[in-house]
């Protein structure tokens, strides 16, 4: 209620006053810092989230007569291809859906057919829904490679300088819904459109400081205090060794239990920010679940396009978090095994 000795909150502070802007330039050298960009490279914060992105990316490097190639691995990466083919010409670079349109792998190299001329290379580095998340990186041969880091944004170490442009909405690892960081390199953002409305054009929010308007203040401020956080804690580096260590508790205890729980995503796949799995019926995955919140273990239902549970395991969920869902999953599979 008191920010800083300034007698107000940050929710009161002008967006044109020293004392936000304190702030504001802290959450861009601190994302710059987290995620190592080269100085090749920018941070930028914009309102809205993913969804944004969506157009706004081929709206910016879509121009007439380019195409841009899409990596279909679940939902979120189907309707980002979607929106780039509202806004111009995309085409999919692989789609990985099997059966009942579910996802339970990331390509292999060869199945990732990228045209030499495509304008760039969209990936989703992780797929919330149906629990993949790619391990390595993808041999774009030179197509600026761009990425949907929405919801493992921070959680390991990436090599930025790959990167032609990254984005993420903050509400998974870096803060509440409303504000998205944004990487970019600048000899890429030169190719970009520049006969957009301003409010859309990554080159003029750039040019502003990212306050060419009035940015969501309070979320940027508790996005700062994450940042923190995650520097305190090690940094990238840190928050990996965090979540390998939640996830592997995860997974050996459903590979122990696979009689009982079954987790379709293929081992190489696996992501480290949210497992699933569903026991041998949807009846089964209810009662475990409503016996779940009865021990205080909330938000498991799993997407309704996957059904089963979904664990999400991002950057604040601690290990002992893990421990108590994994000794409820040993006893619920007692009791009802």
């Amino acid at each position: 209620m008191d920010f800083d000795g300034t007698g107000v909150s940050m929710l009161e502070h002008s967006h044109r006053g020293p004392d936000y802007d304190r702030v504001h330039r802290e959450v861009l050298e601190l994302f710059t810092e987290l995620m190592g960009l080269p100085k090749s490279h920018s941070a930028i914060l914009v309102q809205g989230g993913a969804s944004l992105q969506f157009a706004m990316l081929p709206m910016n490097f879509l121009k007439n007569g380019r195409s841009a190639d899409y990596a279909v691995t679940g939902h979120w990466a189907r309707l980002a291809y979607e929106e780039a083919r509202r806004v111009g010409a995309a085409r999919s670079a692989c789609d990985t859906s099997g059966a009942g349109g579910k996802h339970v792998r990331v390509p292999r190299p060869d199945e990732l057919l990228i045209d030499p001329k495509a304008a760039y290379l969209h990936i989703t580095t992780n797929n919330t829904i149906f629990g993949t998340q790619w391990r390595a990186l993808p041999d774009t041969k030179g197509v600026p490679l761009v990425a949907d880091m929405c919801s493992d944004i921070l959680s390991r170490p990436v090599d930025a300088a790959k990167f032609a442009l990254i984005y993420a909405g903050t509400q998974k690892n870096l803060g509440p819904a409303g504000l998205a960081l944004i990487a970019v390199d600048r000899s890429w953002l030169h190719e970009a459109r520049t006969d957009l409305p301003d409010i859309l054009s990554y080159a003029v929010h750039l040019e502003a400081r990212s306050i060419y308007h009035t940015p969501p203040t309070f979320s940027v401020y508790l996005a700062g205090l994450q940042l923190k956080w995650i520097k305190a804690a090690g940094g990238a580096a840190g928050m990996e060794k965090r979540n390998k260590a939640k996830a592997e508790l995860l997974y050996s205890t459903l590979d122990r239990l696979s009689g009982f729980y079954k987790a379709p995503v293929e081992a190489t796949s696996r992501s480290l920010m949210n497992v699933v799995f569903q026991t041998r019926s949807p009846e089964l995955d209810e009662a475990f679940c409503g016996e779940a919140e009865q021990e205080g273990i909330v938000g498991m239902k799993g997407h309704r396009s996957a059904g089963g549970m979904r664990v999400s395991l991002y950057n604040a969920i601690g290990l002992d978090d893990v421990k108590a869902l994994t000794d409820f999953m040993d006893a619920f599979a007692k009791r009802r095994g």
